[in-house]
């Protein structure tokens, strides 16, 4: 069915879809609690070696596995060592009061051991590793409470611990602010209706914000019927709430921008949605289209949690070019005369200063080439050295205990490897020697094989292996690898678990199949815009511009986060020496389908200019003075979506929230304000070269832009 023909149906059944709508908007708003609460908090790669190892600890030994240990960290005054009479039975003491309140968890420390990985060589400082039960990421074990409890009433010397761990890092000292998933919504939503208000100069700017909230609360009802049958991850609350917003508004806006100029040509409000619904809503769903085509590579990846993430993202922009092509045609064919007041602006979109722009860039388009492909290249250049897994321990909290704990370690010369050390389950073998072998593994500071009955379970026993380096650097992925070989050359049955093997299995089984994925996507999305313009080489060059405009968003990744330039100076928080493991794929599924709403709908205005005209410098000229102000308040409301996503406790969603950022901000103003007008000046009439054999087999199929 022709979006004509859809738009002719909606306006004749007007109280029917308004019903419809309504009653799915109340269903929606009810569904967003259970839909939050039904979500999954696993991360795991089913199948690997990571989780059969974790999944085996948790259940012969009730905690491990994925949950990380909480670290228990003490100096002692000066003058006084592990080795001062009486110091070690205190630390013993300590510890067994641990055990005590807590004893479904696993201790080990010096004073079990008497083992010196425990110790710094200075002797003063010393550290207990205690293994509660796994709660999910960002979740609390049961014991935590207890267990803090009982380190904050133990002293040894008369000094008490500092409690750390990557979970204790991560929950950070409590002054991040955010108020979750609502705030951030509310915050975009505010941003978004200032730059509506500056657009529409009327109530016309209350529309995109209620056709957003329409979406946003659809999805989660289609996401909670999603829950049913498989799991979805967490994530999405946060992907639905912000990028909904952002897309929702963005198609409503251009629907609602055309109905404005129709009527200020002269036509009757009923003509003029239609007229609106066969141009911009077309433009809206060949928009929507591209956007899921990007989220597609979500759902091909073999990891069940980034799969469900690509099922409920794929529903975004779905849902919201459903509601901006049947209740958004209705509400305008209703009451959308009477929101257009005060009618601060007039209805067409002409911006002369845009357009003067655009004859500048013409007239200079190689030196607009050079500056452009400069910015972008300055920026790509740090992507090649992107760094996938999890956040480094020192970019987790600012201040609070925890933090002193890692300030402790630091200081003690022993480093934070002991944050994230590797679960070994021993089945069939010897455990003393298989610390013995794994000691003696470059990058590891010390094995140790606790003995007592919560660390060996009928054939089975647990071996510690600290890493000298954080397990989530470059270094303690490594160190890792290594350990892995050794463990696999030993006799019996030795897997190696906790969770930096979980992060290194799903890099793994990530990014082996990213270059199928990324050709798959590039190529699928040619031969739509080839289709769509009836073009070679302005679709190739649209994807090559996606291609760089996505590239350069990982290299601000890399340089704000991964080397720290800018989440320090902005947010306090120290360089995460890598980017979260989902994260990259996530802003490429996003950014490569948003940027290319931008490219369809200035490529597409161009199109119509240059048949109109025969011109290609005219073509761009007129393209980009009636677009690129729409562009322009589309992508800042994005950005403020974005920015206010960043606002959340969670070091992860900073990131991602930064990358989406930067890449539609770049993607505006770089890549559509400079090259793109001048790449399409410089190509001349081969922008719209299209071989005759293809021509012939290829059916026709308009496009229609934005604006007339």
């Amino acid at each position: 069915m022709s979006i004509a023909a859809i738009s002719r149906f909606v306006l004749s059944h007007k109280l029917l879809i308004g019903i419809a709508w309504a009653v799915i908007a109340v269903l929606g708003f009810a569904s967003t609690g259970p839909a939050s609460d039904a979500l999954s908090e696993r991360f795991d790669l089913p199948g690997s070696e990571s989780t059969e190892t974790n999944t085996a600890i948790a259940e012969a030994y009730g905690n491990g596995g994925e949950a990380q240990p909480l670290v228990a960290v003490l100096t002692l005054p000066d003058g006084t060592t592990v080795d001062s009479p009486g110091i070690t039975d205190e630390l013993a003491a300590a510890f067994a009061g641990v055990s005590e309140a807590t004893p479904e968890v696993r201790v080990v420390s010096y004073a079990s051991t008497g083992d010196r990985a425990f110790v710094s060589e200075d002797g003063r400082t010393t550290f207990g590793l205690i293994y509660p039960t796994y709660a999910g990421p960002g979740g609390e074990a049961p014991e935590t409470p207890a267990i803090r409890e009982a380190i904050a009433g133990a002293s040894v010397a008369g000094v008490g611990f500092a409690l750390t761990g990557m979970g204790e890092l991560d929950a950070g000292d409590g002054d991040e602010g955010g108020g979750g998933v609502l705030v951030e919504t509310l915050v975009g939503g505010l941003g978004a209706l200032v730059v509506l208000a500056w657009v529409f100069g009327s109530f016309l700017a209350v529309l995109p914000l209620l056709m957003a909230a329409i979406a946003i609360v659809t999805t989660f009802l289609l996401v909670w019927a999603l829950t049913a049958v498989t799991d979805v991850s967490a994530v999405v609350l946060f992907l639905i709430a912000l990028i909904g917003l952002g897309v929702a508004i963005d198609y409503s806006l251009l629907i609602v921008t055309r109905w404005r100029e129709e009527r200020a040509a002269g036509r009757d409000n009923a003509a003029a949605v239609q007229r609106a619904m066969e141009t911009a809503g077309h433009a809206v769903i060949f928009s929507g289209t591209t956007v899921a085509i990007g989220l597609s590579a979500l759902v091909v990846l073999p990891v069940p949690f980034i799969r469900s993430m690509g099922y409920a993202s794929l529903l975004i922009p779905l849902v919201s070019v459903v509601v901006s092509i049947t209740l958004l045609p209705v509400l305008l064919a209703t009451v959308g005369p009477r929101l257009d007041w005060p009618r601060l602006r007039r209805g067409d979109q002409i911006s002369h200063g845009w357009e003067r722009w655009a004859r500048g860039v013409v007239r200079r388009r190689w030196l607009a080439v050079a500056v452009a492909t400069a910015v972008l290249a300055a920026l790509i250049v740090p992507a090649f050295g992107l760094q996938v897994g999890l956040p480094r321990a020192e970019s987790l909290a600012k201040s609070g205990e925890a933090r002193e704990g890692v300030d402790a370690l630091n200081q003690a010369g022993i480093g934070l490897g002991v944050l994230t050390p590797f679960e070994v389950l021993v089945a069939g073998g010897d455990p003393e020697e298989v610390a013995t072998a794994l000691d003696g593994v470059d990058g590891v500071q010390g094995a140790i094989a606790p003995e007592g009955e919560t660390w060996r379970r009928g054939e089975t026993a647990i071996v510690v292996a600290l890493p000298e380096a954080d397990g989530n650097s470059a270094a303690g992925g490594d160190t890792l690898e290594r350990v892995r070989g050794a463990a696999d050359a030993l006799p019996g049955e030795t897997l190696v678990g906790g969770a930096t093997a979980t992060a290194t299995d799903l890099t793994d089984a990530v990014y082996t199949n990213f270059p199928l994925m990324l050709g798959l996507i590039t190529l699928v999305t040619f031969l739509l815009l080839v289709r769509a313009f009836r073009s070679l080489l302005l679709p190739l060059k649209a994807v090559i511009l996606n291609v760089l405009s996505v590239g350069a968003a990982y290299g601000v990744m890399v340089l704000v986060w991964q080397e720290g330039y800018g989440s320090e100076l902005i947010w306090g928080i120290e360089s995460t020496g890598a980017i979260t493991v989902f994260v990259p794929i996530l802003a490429f599924s996003f950014l490569f389908g948003l940027s290319m709403d931008y490219e369809v709908f200035i490529l597409t205005r161009m199109r119509e200019e240059y048949d109109a005209t025969g011109s290609t410098d005219e073509a761009v000229i007129r393209g980009i003075g009636r677009t690129a102000r729409l562009v322009t308040a589309a992508a800042l409301i994005l950005v403020l979506a974005f920015v206010a996503l960043a606002a959340a406790p969670d070091t992860t969603v900073k990131i991602m929230a930064t990358g989406l950022a930067a890449g539609i901000f770049l993607d505006a103003t770089v890549v559509r304000a400079l090259l793109v007008p001048a790449t399409v000046s410089l190509m001349g009439r081969w922008n719209w070269w299209l071989p005759g054999w293809l021509a012939r087999v290829m059916p026709a199929a308009s496009t229609a832009g934005p604006a007339d």
